[in-house]
């Protein structure tokens, strides 16, 4: 079961300086350059080789800067968000997997990063707020997707499979 998020009162935004990369995706605006530096910082983000068809819509926009798709390194990891409960979004490296699909690469470096930790590089409150509430939301849908166990009148559990440890069993 996702985790669901509490707003944090203490919560500081990632604002951007000057000539810092920036990727918005809707509200949720992220602070690239001090993401990848606490990826690099962490060592403990290991790439793994993604599949192009798991990442469908990145890298083929038409509004792609030609120069930076034939000039883009592939041996650079991208980067997926974990924006809803298993449902990871491309916030950076979209000229890399265009090319990569230019010259028809089946999987590409990637770093895989779960939610709450590319939060702290959410750039306003504004997006923040609206993050945990988005994320809030698609975790409750994923929670009714998948029942959790149900007690039966002796206590016992009707789902045994679930461990009595987790939340809400």
């Amino acid at each position: 079961m996702p985790v669901r998020l509490d707003l944090d009162p203490h919560f500081r935004p990632c604002e951007p300086l000057d000539g810092e990369e920036i990727y918005p995706n809707g509200i949720f605006e992220f602070n690239i350059t001090r993401l990848l530096a606490y990826i690099d910082a962490e060592g403990r983000f290991r790439a793994e080789f993604v599949p192009l068809d798991d990442i469908p819509l990145a890298g083929k926009s038409s509004g792609l800067n030609e120069l930076a798709v034939a000039t883009a390194d592939l041996s650079r990891p991208v980067i997926l968000a974990e924006i809803a409960p298993g449902r990871y979004n491309l916030i950076d490296g979209h000229h890399r997997v265009a090319r990569a699909r230019r010259e028809g690469l089946l999987r590409i470096p990637t770093h895989r990063i779960r939610c709450p930790e590319h939060v702290a590089f959410l750039t306003s409150d504004q997006a923040y707020a609206a993050y945990v509430e988005y994320w809030n939301a698609k975790a409750d849908e994923t929670s009714a997707d998948h029942p959790r166990s149900r007690r039966t009148r002796a206590g016992r559990r009707a789902n045994p499979s679930v461990r009595r440890d987790e939340p809400g069993t």
